[in-house]
């Protein structure tokens, strides 16, 4: 290793291609998908247990910031779902240039836009 290499490890400073962004996206949006599971399995449980239970669930989702966060999981789960299919078509081989991953990456975060707002549409 050459002791006068450059270094960069301010990581703010890097200009990440549209593909990169696009993915790690992706991977952040599964991570919040995680713990969105365990906010819908807590409201799940509680409505099952019994008509006070459903009835505080129903009054809990009736409110805004539940909304907000229900509108969240859509959209982690969205993006999540839109970029899964790029990621399964560079797969067999579609868009593995890198114009291709930055057109790919475009309607990735098009199509995700679309959805994402019919589901705040939908939510509200």
């Amino acid at each position: 290793m050459k002791p006068n290499r450059p270094v960069n490890l301010d990581l703010g400073t890097i200009a990440l291609p549209l593909p990169a962004k696009a993915s790690i996206l992706h991977r952040v949006s599964g991570v919040a998908l995680v713990v969105a599971v365990a906010v819908l399995l807590y409201l799940f449980d509680l409505s099952l247990s019994g008509e006070a239970g459903f009835a505080r669930a129903a009054e809990l989702l009736a409110t805004t910031p539940a909304k907000l966060v229900i509108w969240g999981v859509l959209a982690a789960l969205i993006y999540h779902c839109v970029a899964g299919v790029k990621h399964l078509l560079m797969d067999l081989g579609i868009g593995e240039s890198l114009q291709g991953g930055i057109t790919a990456a475009r309607i990735t975060f098009a199509v995700a836009a679309v959805l994402i707002g019919l589901a705040g549409v939908w939510v509200w």
